[in-house]
């Protein structure tokens, strides 16, 4: 049997003229989040969480940027961000909709929510629509244990949540989708 390899030495990084980390933002993390920690690469999770934070997800370009900016290896900041869950390594809907499946949320049945989140979005677990609108994604712990089952609509915590109650706030989510910095970019190679 043959190994089978991806050709990673020789894969294309979609780029643009345009910095993911802009001066602007190096400028603040310099003044602002380096100051706090004993060496650079400790700063790495506040990096890309600012950098996500500003464009909703984590291009490759913006990975080297990171890596350039802190001193360390694009693996390294590679195995950070591909590591938490938290991260977003390609582009996702402007409205996020996370369903906890955590085991106190399995117990109170978070099946039913997802469930009702793919009747409503016509989406499994981990696909964006195609317009760019959502994502739907199941997470392992929210943190949000006491309200089980637990969702996240964008940065919204649903507790106790049913078929009916997280229909409602994916309504009110799509009317009001969280604002990016920069414009939310569904494409790699802008």
């Amino acid at each position: 049997m043959a190994w089978i390899s991806k050709p990673s030495g020789t894969m294309k990084i979609p780029r643009r003229n345009e910095p993911y980390l802009t001066p602007e933002m190096r400028e603040r993390l310099t003044r602002e989040v380096l100051p706090r920690y004993e060496t650079r690469q400790g700063a790495l999770i506040s990096t890309l969480h600012e950098v996500q934070h500003e464009w909703g997800w984590l291009p490759w370009q913006a990975l080297e940027e990171v890596a350039e900016f802190l001193g360390l290896k694009p693996a390294e900041v590679w195995d950070c961000a591909s590591f938490y869950e938290e991260f977003w390594l390609q582009p996702k809907g402007s409205t996020l909709v996370a369903v906890c499946r955590s085991i106190a949320c399995e117990v109170c049945d978070h099946k039913r929510i997802t469930d009702a989140c793919r009747a409503k979005l016509g989406l499994e677990p981990g696909e964006t629509s195609e317009d760019g609108r959502f994502t739907l994604v199941e997470l392992e712990c929210l943190g949000l244990c006491e309200g089980a089952p637990a969702c996240l609509v964008n940065e919204k915590a649903v507790m106790n949540a049913t078929p009916e109650s997280i229909s409602h706030e994916i309504d009110g989510a799509s009317k009001h989708p969280p604002h990016h910095g920069h414009g939310h970019e569904h494409g790699q190679g802008h």
